[in-house]
């Protein structure tokens, strides 16, 4: 629980009357004032002033705020993972997820050959054939998925991100490529689209460089996950593989710091690329697409009835 100061504010609002005015009126300190300012408690006395200022009950002015447990999807998930629930938030999170990350770099699984995958562990063909690569990185997503649950509190670092492309590539024709280099950073130069990416001599630098400044932002915010999103994208340090780990690197991040996390699904993969593309020039593309694909997920929070904030 916390005390919120919302009501006062709205009142002084309406009533036009600035925080300076109130502080002069009834003699606040400055510590008092900025007490208000950061909903923090403050003596009955000064309650009382201010009541007696405003003609009004303290009921008016405060109220008091249930905090979201920090963790309560994590630990909804987690919960749900340990004792193999069906068809709750977690199952329906793999298959969304898995599908979608993967359909977006070129799988031609669907979402219901994927979700045969994940709930029946068999392959369900009708008419063309599936692609081996597709089945077993819609298997390794599933358990990519695992692992970020439990050790979505970890600090994301090199080996964290490793260990990511190391699930999700095992066992594909690439892995058997001697220089393809699972679980490693690419060895051969690549681009994406036209656009060049980060030399091979050089990601190792520039990932530390992006893992430095991340890791030691007080604060992580959304911008924050999508900035670190961008740059991870553009160094592109994987031969391949690189867009679906990012995404389990947002969808981690956004579960540590107890933001709703989110998954961008296919019809949103045009908003999608045009948004890591103008990032520099207008952070809104990138912002806004990915605030849809959250709002859509907080669907599935509702229907769950899974607090968030």
């Amino acid at each position: 629980m916390k005390i919120s100061y919302k009501k006062l504010f709205n009142m002084l609002k309406e009533r036009n009357i600035s925080k300076t005015a109130l502080k002069e009126a009834i003699d606040l300190s400055s510590a008092t004032l900025a007490k208000l300012s950061k909903n923090e408690p403050i003596s009955m006395n000064t309650l009382i002033l201010i009541c007696n200022y405003l003609n009004c009950q303290p009921g008016e002015l405060i109220e008091i705020e249930r905090v979201c447990d920090e963790n309560i999807l994590l630990a909804k998930l987690k919960e749900e993972k340990a004792i193999k629930l069906k068809g709750g938030i977690y199952h329906q999170t793999q298959i969304k997820l898995a599908y979608n990350s993967n359909h977006i770099e070129g799988s031609r699984l669907t979402e219901e050959q994927t979700r045969y995958i994940y709930e029946t562990n068999t392959v369900g063909v009708e008419q063309e054939p599936a692609n081996v690569d597709d089945i077993l990185e819609a298997v390794n997503h599933f358990q990519c998925f695992d692992f970020l649950i439990d050790s979505a509190l970890d600090t994301l670092d090199e080996r964290w991100i490793k260990n990511a492309h190391k699930i999700l590539k095992s066992g594909t024709s690439d892995s058997r490529l001697e220089w393809f280099n699972v679980g490693e950073y690419k060895s051969q130069r690549n681009m994406v689209g036209d656009t060049p990416t980060t030399l091979p001599e050089n990601v190792q630098e520039e990932m530390a460089k992006l893992l430095f400044e991340y890791n030691r932002i007080d604060k992580v915010s959304l911008e924050n996950i999508l900035d670190f999103h961008v740059k991870f994208e553009r160094i592109h340090p994987f031969q391949d593989g690189n867009g679906r780990v990012g995404r389990l690197i947002i969808f981690k991040e956004c579960l540590k710091n107890n933001i709703v996390p989110f998954i961008i699904e296919d019809d949103l993969k045009m908003f999608y690329y045009r948004g890591l593309k103008e990032w520099n020039n207008e952070k809104g593309y990138l912002t806004d697409t990915c605030l849809t694909a959250q709002d859509r997920y907080k669907v599935y929070l509702d229907y769950f009835q899974i607090e968030y904030k």
